[in-house]
């Protein structure tokens, strides 16, 4: 199973941490890693290049564990509330587009809303 933890700090969304294989098929065939690899890197992607962002992630090669952290989501790291809402927004998006997965694929995804502070 893939779980997904979503971090958010009051209204706004900073990151995320992905675990786990699917188990939906085998490997190469597997479509749920494939969409969840595939939404993770967009989102780090964006924010990082379209956005102009510095994103911390590590992902794991042993385990395929990602960890990502966008600072610039929270007032405390970026003064521009626009670029702010833009990062926070995107990784909301794919919060909510998991748990559209999760309605027909929940025995291969967890996903999971955390508010903590940074």
């Amino acid at each position: 199973m893939i779980k997904v933890v979503v971090y958010k700090s009051g209204m706004r969304y900073y990151g995320f941490h992905v675990s786990g294989h699917a188990g939906y098929d085998e490997a190469g065939k597997d479509i749920i890693c494939s969409a969840v690899s595939a939404m993770t890197m967009l989102v780090v992607n964006t924010i990082e290049v379209v956005f102009g962002c510095d994103v911390d992630y590590r992902i794991d090669e042993k385990t395929a564990d990602i960890d990502v952290t966008v600072k610039s989501a929270l007032p405390d790291y970026e003064h521009d509330p626009t670029k702010r809402y833009a990062v926070s927004g995107v990784i909301e998006g794919y919060y909510l587009q998991l748990m559209d997965m999760l309605e027909d694929y929940y025995d291969y995804l967890d996903v999971d809303l955390e508010d903590k502070d940074f």
